[in-house]
């Protein structure tokens, strides 16, 4: 029990409250800025998910496409809806041998719009900086 108990961990876990913020005055949750570090990450000339969007149309699309993609993420975020498209998956076999006969001898790849990668990559870094300080230095599923 030594070996994973850390005498200095809280006994209880304390977060600090959210900013209450005036309902008529309701921001955004997640920022342009957020929006526009996830788009610039992105690698170009990747496979295109089910929507056939290729990735690089997200680095060219302006201002006003920047709003929409923030509104549509805050959307997401609030009601914890998914759209359909962002659920499905493309999985593609690749035969890692000429001659493949197990399933071993292949490997996946997973085609996903890019759309969602965006938004999967702007929640993930949400919950890594809410979880930094109450992980132990042991724990490092969630970091990188």
């Amino acid at each position: 029990m030594e070996l994973h108990d850390r005498p200095n961990r809280p006994e209880t876990l304390e977060f600090e409250p959210e900013e209450e913020v005036d309902a008529d005055k309701k921001g955004p949750f997640i920022l342009q800025s957020e929006v526009e570090k996830g788009i610039k990450e992105m690698r170009n000339k990747k496979a295109t998910g089910g929507d056939d969007v290729p990735g690089d149309v997200f680095k060219l699309m302006g201002e006003s496409g920047l709003k929409i993609m923030m509104k549509l993420i805050n959307t997401i975020y609030e009601t914890g809806e998914w759209p359909k498209d962002f659920t499905e998956v493309t999985i593609i076999t690749l035969k890692k041998k000429p001659q493949a006969t197990k399933c071993s001898d292949h490997g996946t790849i997973s085609l996903i719009t890019h759309t969602a990668k965006i938004v999967a990559k702007i929640l993930r870094r949400g919950i890594e900086k809410k979880i930094k300080d109450v992980l132990g230095e042991d724990q490092f599923g969630f970091r990188r």
